[in-house]
């Protein structure tokens, strides 16, 4: 009987529901406690002992991925980005690797948008100081006075510039590869090097993958070449940016603030210093906060795991799957 290690946090929650329909295909389920990811020391503790695995960003390294095999026949990942894991090394060791892609596209980028018009029209700062019996009048900017540099104009930086497109803002996008014509056409993007959408844009959204040549991309370098009254977004993977970078550029008022929802450590250690910085907006992984988006990912998490196993994805699964999501 398969055994299945089942550690995506967003799914653990609702386990009775996954449950029966996991056992109906005759599966075993293993469910550590699992508070953000599994670490390989965590991962190794139960190597050798499942099939298949249903995860979040658990980091299925190339000594996990050794030690699990030839067991391991498939990594089902909850989401889309699988930067966790080691992709040669599942190719070498014959593992499948799922995920859904373009799943959060819709609320990433709506909260990017929510993180721009915060910092443009001030609004947490000005509800701060009412609270405090404050009456004072922050100035605030028009979005249609702003210009928007978008790194990386997959599915959500697309959906970032279409927007953001709406409010009249400038766009300037920067890729590794060429963007479709008529998709800059369309929403008036100019794309431009990564130096000069940085010199240029008020507010910077990093939207790429996390890749060797992503990894580390906002860096002193980086952050140096931006404007003193520009706002660094990150909503796609924490080490993208250089958070000791970042810190000593905050601290030197380099920049003029920072929305960040992922990090290099995560949960975000208490003692860091992003937290005592009054420019520094920050949320907990949680820009893909969407039940409709969430409700879709599950059930195709777990269609990429029967597949990954060889259970037939014919008309009893589609069946079952479907009547468990109505």
């Amino acid at each position: 009987m398969p055994t299945i290690l089942f550690t995506a946090p967003y799914m653990i929650p609702f386990l009775d529901r996954f449950r029966p329909i996991l056992e109906r295909y005759g599966l075993e389920i293993i469910v550590p406690d699992v508070e953000e990811r599994m670490e390989e020391a965590d991962l190794l503790q139960y190597a050798g002992q499942f099939d298949g695995a249903i995860c979040g960003d658990d980091r299925y390294t190339a000594r996990v991925l050794e030690a699990c095999t030839p067991r391991l026949k498939v990594i089902s990942k909850w989401g889309t980005g699988i930067d966790s894991i080691d992709q040669g090394a599942c190719h070498r060791l014959g593992v499948r690797i799922g995920n859904t892609p373009n799943a959060f596209t819709l609320p990433v980028s709506d909260s990017v948008l929510g993180y721009v018009l915060a910092f443009a029209r001030r609004q947490p700062w000005m509800d701060r100081a009412m609270k405090s019996g404050e009456w004072q009048k922050i100035p605030g900017r028009s979005l249609g006075e702003c210009t928007l540099g978008v790194i990386g104009v997959g599915n959500v930086g697309k959906a970032v510039i279409r927007r953001a497109k709406v409010f009249g803002m400038e766009l300037l996008g920067n890729d590794t590869r060429e963007i479709e014509p008529d998709f800059v056409t369309e929403n008036r993007v100019e794309m431009t090097s990564l130096e000069d959408l940085l010199a240029r844009a008020d507010f910077v959204s990093v939207n790429c993958d996390l890749n060797p040549t992503s990894r580390h991309l906002i860096n002193a370098e980086t952050l140096e070449a931006m404007k003193p009254e520009a706002v660094l977004i990150n909503t796609a993977r924490g080490p993208i940016v250089d958070e000791k970078a970042l810190i000593a550029a905050l601290e030197k008022r380099q920049i003029a603030g920072v929305a960040l929802d992922v990090f290099e450590v995560e949960p975000l250690p208490n003692d860091s210093p992003l937290r005592g910085f009054d420019n520094v907006l920050l949320a907990p992984h949680n820009s893909n906060s969407s039940p409709a988006a969430w409700e879709r990912v599950h059930w195709n998490t777990i269609r990429n795991l029967l597949k990954g196993l060889g259970i037939p994805a014919g008309r009893q699964t589609s069946e079952v799957l479907e009547t468990s999501e109505a």
